[in-house]
Formats: structure tokens, C-alpha cells, sequence
């Protein structure tokens, strides 16, 4: 039961780069290939993502990062997101009967921190200068390039949100969105690339484009000030981790979701899935129940811990996987999956590198959903993303808007190592898929022993609320049996579907410690490629 990819995993010793898009790909690799280690090329293939694959991604949003420096044998984390407005204010959207923060607008845009996050990053473990790394992607803005298959498709499902502003033709050739193999090109992105290349994150935070950014918020009706973007910061954190069966899983902390990967996957460990049979009944049954149960957890905690007391060290703790796991039973879904007593669909891009020294950096940053608000910045070409729209307007709840905070995220990386060595550097992109789709090809690796594009291939599943949708392929008895035990399925059908749907986008690199081969492998719902040397 696998996506008929055809692929191979990629195998290599001298570096390894798999993203989402071949030329950000290749961009990371070349960056390698003239001296550059594991996060000078993320930071390459990132900046060249904005630029051919901007229905995702780009300096009007946010990142993170988890890097393995192998000397050190040492995984450190980076927060690269932005916080709300200081003006932010959940009254005044309740008080005009708002539910939930609005994905289109203004009041969704919190501070960009993408361009910060890959400065601070750099300056921290790199070996190249940001001037350095930008090149490619400025050559693509400004020259253009062909746009490729699957992002050209996501693309012409936006052309009205683009088309809403003046400002969204610079996305846009002559009023309509680029189709496969039209060459785009973006020179005023290209523009502000080059003004962050001479000038730094300071160009961005401080600068004319500061001051532009702010001023159109703020003409649109929006809170965003230039005070908001001069006082943002990037922050390292203590990365945070569970064992399962022997592999150490890292993820970043909360305000991501990586809590919700690490939690189902304690709560699995606690079961014989391996026993049960790759994409069994069974498999898929407690697989489902794992992960619903920790993303009921996530709904209710994962929020700024520096706002607030987030439970992170319960959540990731055996002990209480233990009393969650209690709640499955082997023959029954939950009618509804309830979150835990403590003590207190979306669009991204994923890149994984591997450098020659053993060094890895699992990088991943967004916009939301696509094109983000659809707000494109007069003149610079930039994006504005709408993860604000992931705050709660509950009164009282952990992730409640509030003024300078950061809110709940989706976007997570992953690392994982065996006896203190690297393993894989990986990432599932998607959304609320993120976690799941960690746990699943964890899962597919460590009990089934898949090869890494194998473990990607492997047909999916997404739990949607007390629901779970599965890709085309899965057998129908598989199906009967999971409905037989209560589970509302839904089976999404066709190439196009399944992208819409949000089964996720992987990119996987796994490291031979013994003879430091690298085997990479890349989403085949996607159309990107692992590259190495």
C-alpha cells in the first residue's frame, strides 16, 4: 500500500540536500559543494523557496530549526516566529462577533520572523554570510524561472485571493497565475532579497521595508506597527525528546506542536505495532487513537510559555502517555477524543541537509495557509502570513490573543539519533498533518523497517477532528474493519485531491553512523527531490 512513486532512495557521502522544489534543492547542494555545511545550505534552499515555491513560503513568515552538530554530538533548536502585534486585541474582534481570528486579513498578520530566524542561525552555526547564501535565490528573482508542476497547480487556486489587492499582481503574469513552464520572475522581491543581503535582518526589522510592511497593515485597518517589527527576536531553546523503541525523536518546543509527535509516539510504544502488520486494521486503529488523543492535548496546551505555564515535560513524560494509552480500547475509536488533566489543512516548506562532517539542520518555515493573508507588501514583493489565525479568542484559554505573543504553530522539525549518533534529519510539512505524519514515518521506519522513500511512499492517514481521512489505495477490508470499530473514514481519491486534502509534504535523510552514507528520500506528492554528492 504505497504512493506509486517510482523512486528510489538517493544515496551519497559528501552532502545531501531534499526539499520540496529541485532548484531550492539544488541551491542547498551547490552551497555544500563550494565549502558550505549543513545550515548555510538550508538557509540557501529556504531563501529560493520563496522565490519558486511562494504559494508556501517566504520572508512574510516564520521558521524553525533543529540542528546536530556531530563534534558535539549536540541538538540545539531555534524559535524563528514572530508574536502578535502589541496592539493585538481579542475584545475588540469578539466584540464584533468573531469566533476565531479571520485566516484573510489583517488581523491574522503577527510579526514575520523567517528573516531574523536565518541571520541568527547563520551567525550561530554557519560558515557563510547571509550576502552569501541569498545569491541564488536573488539570481531566480530577479531572472526568473520555470514554475513547476504541483506548485503551479496550488497557484491557480489563488489567483482571486491575489487578485484582491493591486499589490498581488507582483504574484501574478498579466492578471493570471503562472501555469506549468511559464517563466516567473519577481524583481521586486528580488529587490528586497538584495536589501537584506547588504543590509541584514536589520534592513527588514528597521528599514524602509519595516516602515513599508507597517504602514500598509496598518492602511488596511491592521495592528502591525514598526515598533512590533524593531523589537523582534529569535530565540534558542532546549529542543525537547522521547525514545521510542530505542530511536531518541526530537522536536522543538512549544509554541510548535512537536509535543503532539512526541506524545502520540509514547503513547504507541506502549502497543505491539510492529505485531500488528504495516497499514493493518490494527495498525492504523491505535495509530489513529495515539494521535488523536495527543492533538487533543495540543488543542488545549501548546501555546507561548513565556505567557504562560505550558505543561511541555508532562506532556512528553511516559508516566502520562501511560494514563492516556488507557483510554484505547482495541476494539473501539473513542466517540471523542477528550484532552488530558496536567498540572496545568496549510502550507509550508521542509529541507533537510546532511553535510560531509556529519552535521544536519532540519529547517522548516511558512506562510499558513496559501499565500498566507494574500496580502503582498506594495513594492517588495513579500507575503504576509496569517499565523495569528491559530490564536484562540477564548477568554482564559493558554493560547488566547493577547498582546506580543507568540501563538499555537503547526510548523515543526524533526531529528532523531541511536546511541547519541545522528539518525535521520526529517520533516512532514501539512499543517495539523505535521505531527501525524512524524509519527507515521517514524513508525514505518523503526517497526516495519521501511527504507527511507519507502517510508515515504506509504499511504497515509489524516485525523480531521473525530474524523479520519485515508488515501486512495488502502485496501477496503482495512476500511470496512476501521469503520466496523467506529471510526467516520473518508477515503480522498485522485493525484489533485490528495495535494488539497494535506497528506503532507516529507523530506527524509537518513546517516549510516558506521560508514556516514547518507540515503535520502522526497515526498512524492510533491515536486521536490533529494540531491547529493
Amino acid at each position: 500500500m504505497f504512493f506509486d512513486s517510482r523512486r528510489s532512495t538517493v544515496l551519497a557521502t559528501n552532502g545531501m540536500v531534499a526539499t520540496s522544489q529541485p532548484l531550492a534543492a539544488m541551491a542547498g547542494l551547490r552551497v555544500m559543494m563550494q565549502g558550505g555545511n549543513a545550515v548555510d545550505a538550508a538557509v540557501a534552499s529556504a531563501a529560493v523557496l520563496n522565490v519558486v515555491e511562494p504559494v508556501s513560503t517566504g520572508v512574510g513568515g516564520d521558521m524553525f530549526a533543529l540542528v546536530w552538530n556531530n563534534k558535539e554530538k549536540k541538538v540545539r533548536a531555534i524559535n524563528g516566529s514572530g508574536r502578535s502585534p502589541a496592539a493585538a486585541s481579542l475584545e475588540a474582534l469578539t466584540s464584533k462577533g468573531h469566533k476565531q481570528i479571520p485566516e484573510i486579513g489583517v488581523h491574522s498578520i503577527t510579526v514575520p520572523g523567517a528573516v531574523h530566524g536565518w541571520e541568527t542561525l547563520l551567525r550561530a552555526c554557519g560558515t557563510m554570510p547571509l550576502s552569501e547564501v541569498l545569491k541564488p535565490a536573488i539570481r531566480y528573482a530577479e531572472e526568473g524561472y520555470p514554475v513547476s508542476d504541483i506548485i503551479s497547480f496550488q497557484w491557480s487556486n489563488q489567483l482571486e485571493k491575489l487578485a484582491r489587492l493591486p499589490s498581488g499582481q507582483e504574484w501574478l503574469l498579466d492578471g493570471h497565475t503562472p501555469a506549468h513552464g511559464e517563466v516567473m520572475r519577481v524583481p521586486t522581491l528580488g529587490r528586497t532579497l538584495r536589501t537584506i543581503a547588504e543590509g541584514g535582518s536589520e534592513a527588514f526589522y528597521k528599514g524602509e521595508i519595516a516602515q513599508r510592511m507597517a504602514a500598509f497593515v496598518q492602511e488596511q485597518g491592521g495592528w502591525l506597527s514598526a515598533e512590533d517589527l524593531a523589537g523582534h527576536t529569535s530565540d534558542w531553546e532546549e529542543p525537547v525528546s522521547t525514545d521510542y523503541r530505542g530511536v531518541t525523536c526530537w522536536e522543538c518546543p512549544p509554541n510548535g506542536q512537536g509535543i503532539a509527535a512526541l506524545e502520540a509516539l509514547n503513547i504507541a510504544e506502549g502497543f505491539d505495532i510492529a505485531g500488528m502488520g504495516a497499514q493493518s486494521a490494527d495498525a492504523y486503529h491505535h495509530l489513529i487513537e495515539s494521535m488523536r488523543l495527543a492533538l487533543a492535548d495540543a488543542f488545549r496546551y501548546v501555546a507561548d510559555p513565556s505567557k504562560d505555564q505550558v505543561p511541555t515535560g508532562q506532556l512528553a513524560s511516559k508516566s502520562y502517555a501511560q494514563t492516556r494509552r488507557a483510554l484505547i480500547d482495541p476494539q473501539r475509536a473513542m466517540v471523542s477524543a477528550p484532552y488530558g488533566e496536567t498540572g496545568r489543512g496549510s502550507d509550508t516548506v521542509y529541507i533537510s541537509t546532511v553535510d560531509s562532517e556529519g552535521n544536519a539542520c532540519s529547517f522548516i518555515y511558512s506562510i499558513f495557509i496559501n499565500f498566507g493573508t494574500g496580502m503582498v507588501v506594495p513594492g517588495t514583493g513579500i507575503v504576509l502570513h496569517n499565523r495569528g489565525a491559530l490564536f484562540s479568542l477564548e477568554p482564559g484559554h493558554l493560547n488566547a490573543l493577547a498582546p506580543n505573543k507568540r501563538p499555537y504553530h503547526t510548523i515543526i522539525p524533526a531529528l532523531a539519533t541511536v546511541d547519541g549518533e545522528l539518525y535521520l534529519c526529517y520533516g512532514v510539512m501539512g499543517g495539523f498533518m505535521q505531527p501525524q505524519g512524524h509519527l507515521q514515518v517514524i513508525s514505518n521506519m523503526v517497526d516495519f523497517g521501511m527504507d527511507p522513500q519507502e517510508a515515504l511512499n506509504a499511504l497515509r492517514f489524516l485525523v480531521t477532528q473525530d474524523s479520519v481521512a485515508l488515501e486512495e489505495g488502502i485496501p477496503a477490508e482495512v476500511v470496512a474493519e476501521l469503520e466496523r470499530r467506529g471510526h467516520r473514514t473518508g477515503i480522498v481519491e485522485g493525484y489533485a485531491r490528495r495535494i488539497m486534502a494535506g497528506f503532507g509534504g516529507a523530506q527524509l535523510i537518513q546517516r549510516d553512523r558506521e560508514t556516514g552514507v547518507l540515503r535520502g528520500a522526497s515526498e512524492p506528492r510533491k515536486d521536490g527531490c533529494a540531491v547529493g554528492w
